[in-house]
Order: structure tokens, then C-alpha cells, then sequence
């Protein structure tokens, strides 16, 4: 007897976002099935890699990538540049370390300068990263999307205590699109996603960050995490989140011992690089294949080896 697939249809559909502008503009979500499981519906668009970058030199980078861009490095705009035309990824995110209260703590005009100038400079879409410190994000997003007014722009990320200053700015005044960042629970998604719609920003104005976890690390919370919000958005037509997910893997696998560990500590676990690189694409090709529409990497053989694996996929 010949095997008959049995098929789950689902009546909800993830919402389209596009992020940048011009001929390199990317679209996330528009899938009404489960990841790479076409079967039951469509997958729409393939989930996107793009590449970090931050307003500083990378001092605490591992030495290989300092030496990848130790030519352009101490200039954004240079280094953006250099990304697009070198690896040219899905799009680049440039992250604020910058302007972190406890480090540099860059001016938010000067950092609207950077921004600025990065934009300018490349034709893919840019997602910019603040600095985690809620307080000073809210004031950074208010300059840096008036200084990118017109590039269609991705914030990560408005939270629970910035919601307000981060919605107004990005995602109302200057019509950018607007992250919004969870701590690895469906109920706090949902909550966020609800206060941005009462503000007015427009539900394919947002993205979701529900979160990241380096895998051995919790990873499999945010899994679970992931699925309950995608069942709920397909299974149950929640619209409250049936926005696309990014997930900034490179913010959270560098980190950890595997990736820090020097050789000399830990000579069996072999070269720092290479360790760092597999925590990387282990964590983000799990979560793609739970899920999640975009993920910023930092190593451009992660990349590499990300587009082969989503490749594989379809």
C-alpha cells in the first residue's frame, strides 16, 4: 500500500516585513506552514543571513577577524562597504557598542553620524543595534533613524521599558521598521507585539526578537519557545504574532567558553576559530530550521556555510 502523507493545513499566516530599499531589499515571514515543510503550505521567503559590524574597532573580536578587516575597520562606513562588496551578505547590522553607558558611551549625535554615513555607503538593507541599556537606546534610536530617514531601516530593539520612545521615532516618525525584543516567552511577545500596536506602529512594521541562546545553553527553551509562538500564529490565527522573527546569534555564541576559551586552555577542543564558528552555525541553522526568518552572524564562513545549508533545504 502506497504511503499517503497526512497533511495539517493552518488557517493563519505569517505577515511580510521589508527592510531596506531598491533593487537588494529583503522581505521575511509571508509562510503559512511550519519551517522547510512545504508540504502543508508555503514556505514563501527564505530566511536571511546578514553580517555584523560595530561602531568601533573590534578589540574583543578573535584575532582572524580583526586581521579580515584591519584595513577598514576603524571606519564604519569603510568597513559596511567592505562587507557588501567582499561577502555580500542578506543585509548588514551595525551594532552600537559604542555608545554603551558602561564603555565609550559615544554621543547620540555622533552615532547618527556613523549610522548616517553607513547607509550611504552600501546598497543592502542595514538593521542597527543599540546597546542593550534600555535608557540609552531609546534616546540613540530617536537620533540615528531621523539621521536614516528614507532607508527603510531595522531597530533591535524596542523592550517593555523603551517601547514608547523607540516606536514613536522608528517605527512612526520615520516610517523604519521596528524589533521586538522578548526574554524567551510567548506571553511577553505577545504583550510587546499588543503595546507597539496601541502606539500605532503597524503589525508589518514589526519584527520579533523573542530572544537567543547559544546551543547547550538554554537553547532548548528557545526552542520550544519558537514553536509555541509559530503554532500559535498558524494553528490558532493569532495575529498578535504573526510577525516574521530575527534572531542576533553572533550577540550571544561568541561568548560563550567554547568560543573565549584560548588553545592553551583548552588544547582539546582545538582552535578557538573554528570553535566559535561551529557555536555559530549550530546555533543559527537550529533555529532557522524551527523558525526564525533572519539571523546576524559575525564570521563570514558562518555565512558561507549558512547559505549552503538553507540551500540544502529547499
Amino acid at each position: 500500500m502506497a504511503f499517503k502523507m497526512s497533511v495539517q493545513g493552518f488557517k493563519g499566516k505569517i505577515g511580510e516585513v521589508t527592510i531596506g530599499t531598491g533593487y537588494k531589499a529583503i522581505t521575511l515571514g509571508g509562510q503559512n506552514a511550519v519551517a522547510f515543510f512545504e508540504a502543508e503550505g508555503e514556505g514563501a521567503n527564505l530566511p536571511k543571513v546578514g553580517l555584523e559590524i560595530l561602531d568601533i574597532y573590534p578589540e574583543e573580536w578573535i584575532p582572524s577577524l580583526q586581521e579580515i578587516y584591519k584595513d577598514v575597520a576603524q571606519d564604519p562606513a569603510q568597513w559596511a562597504k567592505f562587507v557588501e562588496e567582499k561577502f555580500n551578505p542578506d543585509f548588514i547590522c551595525l551594532r552600537f557598542m559604542g555608545a554603551d553607558p558602561n564603555g565609550l558611551n559615544k554621543p547620540v549625535e555622533e552615532c547618527a553620524q556613523i549610522a548616517k554615513a553607513v547607509a550611504e555607503a552600501i546598497s543592502l538593507p542595514l538593521v542597527i543595534a543599540g546597546t542593550n541599556n534600555h535608557e540609552k537606546d531609546a534616546k540613540l534610536f530617536e537620533k540615528v533613524a531621523a539621521a536614516v530617514d528614507g532607508h527603510n531601516c531595522l531597530f533591535l530593539a524596542a523592550t517593555e521599558d523603551n517601547y514608547k520612545a523607540v516606536g514613536a521615532a522608528a517605527g512612526l516618525a520615520y516610517q523604519h521598521k521596528v524589533g521586538a525584543e522578548s526574554s524567551v516567552d510567548i506571553n511577553l511577545a505577545k504583550q510587546l507585539n499588543v503595546l507597539l500596536g496601541q502606539l500605532g506602529v503597524k503589525n508589518e512594521d514589526v519584527v520579533m526578537n523573542i530572544g537567543c541562546a547559544a546551543a547547550g545553553y538554554g537553547f532548548e527553551y528557545l526552542v520550544s519557545t519558537m514553536d509555541r509562538i509559530r503554532l500559535a500564529a498558524l494553528g490558532q490565527n493569532d495575529k498578535t504574532l504573526q510577525m516574521p522573527v530575527i534572531t542576533p546569534v553572533a550577540f550571544e555564541t561568541w561568548g560563550v567558553k567554547e568560543s573565549i576559551a584560548e588553545l592553551e586552555d583548552a588544547p582539546e577542543w582545538g582552535a578557538r576559530e573554528d570553535r566559535g564558528i561551529a557555536m555559530e552555525v549550530s546555533t543559527a541553522a537550529s533555529i532557522i530550521t524551527v523558525g526564525s526568518d533572519a539571523v546576524i552572524l559575525r564570521h563570514p564562513k558562518s555565512l558561507e556555510t549558512l547559505r549552503t545549508f538553507i540551500g540544502a533545504l529547499v
